[in-house]
C-alpha cells in the first residue's frame, strides 16, 4: 500500500498547489520568460536579451508599455515561434502554472 499512500500524497499536493492558482497573479516577465522558455521558442537565452535585440528601450514596466503594439506582434512573430505576443504569454503562463503544479 505504500505505493497508495505516495500516490495519494502527490494529489493531495497537487491540489494544495492548485488551490494556490486561482484568481489572478502578477507574474514578473523573468518568471513566465525563463531562460529555458525562451530557449524552446526562440534563440534568445533571457528575456533582458530579447528586450535588449528588438531595438526597442525597455527598462522599465512603462517603457515596456510605450511599444506600439504591433510592432511589438512583428518582433515576436518574426524572432519566436509565436504569431504574436498574446499567444506567447498565454503559452508562458500555462508553463508557468505547470512549475507551480510540479510538473
Amino acid at each position: 500500500m505504500t505505493g497508495l499512500d505516495e500516490f495519494q500524497r502527490k494529489l493531495s499536493d497537487m491540489a494544495h498547489r492548485a488551490d494556490g492558482l486561482s484568481g489572478n497573479h502578477s507574474v514578473p516577465l523573468p518568471d513566465l520568460l525563463t531562460p529555458d522558455f525562451l530557449r524552446r521558442c526562440s534563440r534568445f537565452q533571457s528575456v533582458e536579451e530579447m528586450f535588449e535585440a528588438s531595438g526597442f528601450k525597455v527598462e522599465s514596466e512603462d517603457d515596456f508599455s510605450a511599444i506600439p503594439d504591433t510592432e511589438w506582434d512583428e518582433f515576436v512573430r518574426a524572432n519566436t515561434s509565436f504569431p504574436s505576443w498574446e499567444v506567447m504569454l498565454g503559452k508562458a503562463g500555462g508553463a508557468w502554472a505547470a512549475r507551480r503544479l510540479g510538473f
